[in-house]
């Protein structure tokens, strides 16, 4: 069983989202000891923005990494993410691995009945922080509904999402969103049973 875990905050050990990506990922290793966990830092090592010369594979080392990040994703049984909320959607470096991993004939194709998911079979579960607190299919949030909609398109189904709001507004407020949050993940771990095969 493989698990691949990205973090793509850029506040390091201040970061909520990186706590609790690592809590989630410990839990499913007690859970499942032959897990074998892939670990990819988004900020410590950025991909390069998608660009003319991404798509050309003009860059050999670039091309190399881009197969890299595809081959992680498509060997993942289960995807732990770190994607907190930066000016309404995801990181610009978890922008820049999702258009490594949404590619047309590997993860989804178009077909006469429109376009068609190839990556099923997968858990995510995307661990989301937010500095202030949206309600659920609030339009001014895009990262959440991105998400959703972006591993819908791949042809993963089994999504699921880990909220740490309103860590702004005040020092309970984050504490008590904390408390939350791990106690989703508690519960997320119990319910993978997928793990165990």
């Amino acid at each position: 069983m493989n698990l691949l875990h990205i973090d793509s905050s850029i506040l390091g050990e201040l970061s909520a989202s990186r706590g609790l990506t690592r809590q989630i990922v410990e839990r499913l290793r007690a859970q499942t000891p032959h897990l074998r966990v892939t670990y990819r830092d988004l900020a410590a090592e950025p991909l390069p923005h998608y660009s003319a010369s991404s798509l050309a594979t003009q860059d050999a080392a670039e091309t190399a990494r881009n197969a890299a990040a595809l081959e992680e994703f498509m060997a993942a049984d289960v995807l732990v993410i770190g994607a907190p909320l930066y000016n309404f959607s995801v990181p610009s470096q978890l922008k820049a691995w999702i258009d490594r991993i949404a590619i047309k004939g590997k993860t989804f194709r178009y077909s006469a009945h429109g376009p068609e998911g190839l990556a099923g079979n997968k858990r995510v579960i995307v661990v989301v922080a937010r500095g202030g607190v949206y309600e659920s299919g609030a339009g001014t949030e895009f990262g959440e509904s991105y998400l959703k909609h972006l591993f819908g398109f791949l042809g993963v189904t089994d999504v699921s999402f880990v909220r740490a709001e309103g860590l702004n507004v005040s020092p309970e407020q984050r504490e008590r969103s904390l408390a939350g949050a791990r106690a989703t993940l508690g519960a997320l771990a119990v319910q993978t049973p997928a793990l165990a095969a």
